[in-house]
């Protein structure tokens, strides 16, 4: 059975995109790169549904170019892309078995089933010390439209809706009943304080049984390659992921 790429559906509606601009804007890339693909909206949906493992090569290039973020990190199977590397291949012809489910034996074990629906706009907040700054103690806030896939739940921040402007983030979760775990990744703004630097790690937090709110800490490398941590909140706003909902949260959180 496919199992759906919701990281790439965050990533795009993150973007603000349907699925035919995106499309659009993946061969407009390959265009400017010399290397012209046939992208379609189709295509898009066999990528986001998990029908297509994973995109080839040329695909792969000016996805990246459209959304600012190496292939790994748009939910593609990291065995797959290992393979493609390795003989060429990719595209129509592979498939993987379901992401974020162990395999034992060569069979997916159970997972108990999540409890509600995350899938939603919400607030992400986390602190962190800037020692370059006298170790003063900072805040990052972006408003993260969430997607939920049984126990997968991914999320990228609308493009104009953080205090620094240009750093986009991204999540990649797993829920088990309460707890919720993964990875987070932010790239600075090229002109920023960072200047550019990608930053990733872990997280882990507790979700609220209202569901309204989840909280617990991060943990990754700092600029001076030290590992850090601090608190991570997020704050449900809205269930709704319609294309004129993103548009009213596509602005810097105030407050």
């Amino acid at each position: 059975m496919a199992t759906p790429n919701g990281t790439l559906r965050a990533v795009r509606m993150g973007l603000l995109l349907s699925q035919d601009e995106f499309a659009r804007a993946i061969r407009h890339a390959g265009d400017q790169a010399g290397t012209p693909n046939d992208a379609s909206k189709r295509l898009v949906q066999r990528w986001e549904s998990g029908t297509t493992a994973v995109p080839r090569p040329v695909y792969a290039r000016a996805l990246e170019a459209v959304t600012g973020l190496p292939i790994e990190s748009l939910g593609f199977p990291p065995s797959v892309l290992a393979r493609v590397s390795e003989d060429g291949r990719g595209g129509h012809d592979l498939q993987d078995s379901p992401v974020g489910v162990p395999v034992a034996n060569g069979s997916p074990t159970t997972q108990a089933a999540p409890r509600g629906n995350r899938s939603g706009i919400w607030l992400s907040t986390y602190e962190y010390v800037s020692s370059g700054r006298g170790n003063e103690v900072l805040t990052g806030k972006h408003h993260v439209v969430l997607l939920q896939h049984g126990n997968r739940l991914t999320g990228r921040s609308l493009p104009n809706a953080s205090l620094n402007p240009d750093s986009p983030l991204t999540l990649d979760l797993q829920v088990e009943g309460s707890t919720v775990t993964g990875t987070w990744t932010e790239q600075t703004a090229s002109e920023g304080y960072y200047r550019g630097a990608r930053y990733f790690g872990a997280i882990q937090m507790l979700a609220e049984p209202t569901g309204r709110r989840m909280a617990g800490k991060w943990v990754g490398f700092g600029k001076d390659f030290d590992v850090n941590t601090g608190p991570w909140e997020l704050r449900l706003l809205d269930v709704s992921t319609a294309k004129a909902t993103l548009d009213t949260y596509n602005q810097p959180p105030t407050g």
